[in-house]
């Protein structure tokens, strides 16, 4: 049995001459922001990635079909739906077999962009472990997806509503490279830098390219994470955004807001206590994953000697 992969025009043609392809997430379209600001800022993102020479292939499940890369037209209707699901591991398959449409989470597109052969993936952060989990449980699939499918993901590390040290903690238990790019220590989504040491660093786009090379070499499952810092003049310090954070956790509590409707409430919430900050600044870190991840690609398809 098979199942609908669509692929967009420009994605085929980069497929078939082999260069250099970075996937791309559609939750920021569906949940990040509205239309046509959700639309406007996906085909800015699309433009960072050619610009740095790949190929942008923004993932989403429409009408029972995966598409890998989104024609101009579709990237509206999705734009413009209504009660898009929100696809993880768990119900991806769901989605494709009744014919519905979501927007893919990092672990959704990861699983993907392997189904593609796309090896690098540009998003803005991952899930985590959220604050409260020794009671919750309420930790994300992007962490064992890391774990186990072989992709590249560029983030500006894991989003600052987490707990960013019990995150990364995990992430060293499952075996996943957290790779620091050009500093010693790890960023913290909106703030360029944190006081948690980098696990490993890597300068170039070619040390990543190779590292993930040599382990799908050596048989190693999985992929790994590369923190890539917000650039400093659109990042937000870390002490003015701690009582924000703390704000909209608390008003998450109150209003007992669970699972998946948790980060789009505190994002939200976040956006509108920092009078949109932090929304430009998630722009800004995409746009710069975005950028990184097209130079790791580029590296990853050169011939191998």
């Amino acid at each position: 049995m098979t199942f609908p992969m669509v692929f967009s025009k420009e994605v085929a043609a980069a497929r078939k001459a082999g260069t250099a392809i970075v996937a791309l997430e559609s939750t920021i379209i569906t949940h990040g922001m509205p239309f046509p600001q959700n639309v406007e800022t996906a085909r800015i993102v699309e433009q960072d990635v050619r610009d740095a020479g790949a190929t942008p292939a923004t993932i989403a499940v429409m009408n029972g079909a995966l598409h890998i890369g989104l024609e101009a037209d579709v990237l509206d209707s999705l734009g413009q739906a209504q009660h898009v699901a929100k696809l993880s591991r768990a119900d991806m398959a769901s989605c494709i077999a009744m014919g519905g449409t979501g927007a893919t989470t990092v672990a959704a597109t990861m699983i993907a962009a392997q189904l593609a052969g796309i090896s690098v993936f540009a998003t803005g952060g991952i899930g985590g472990v959220h604050r409260g989990a020794e009671t919750t449980f309420d930790i994300s699939a992007d962490l064992h997806e890391l774990a186990q499918t072989a992709v590249t993901v560029v983030a500006a590390g894991a989003k600052a509503i987490l707990d960013l040290e019990k995150t990364f903690e995990v992430l060293e238990t499952l075996g996943v490279p957290v790779i620091a790019y050009g500093q010693d220590s790890l960023p913290a989504f909106w703030s360029a830098t944190s006081d948690m040491p980098a696990p490993l660093r890597m300068d170039t786009a070619a040390q990543i390219a190779s590292a993930q090379i040599t382990r799908t070499a050596m048989g190693l499952a999985g992929g790994q994470l590369i923190c890539n810092p917000i650039p400093k003049d659109a990042e937000i310090a870390a002490d003015i955004l701690a009582p924000v954070i703390a704000q909209a956790l608390a008003e998450a509590e109150a209003q007992k807001i669970s699972a998946k409707a948790v980060t789009p409430f505190l994002l939200d919430r976040i956006f509108t206590l920092t009078e949109g900050r932090s929304l430009t600044a998630n722009i800004a870190l995409v746009r710069n994953n975005a950028a990184l991840a097209a130079k790791i690609a580029a590296e990853m398809v050169k011939p191998q000697g």
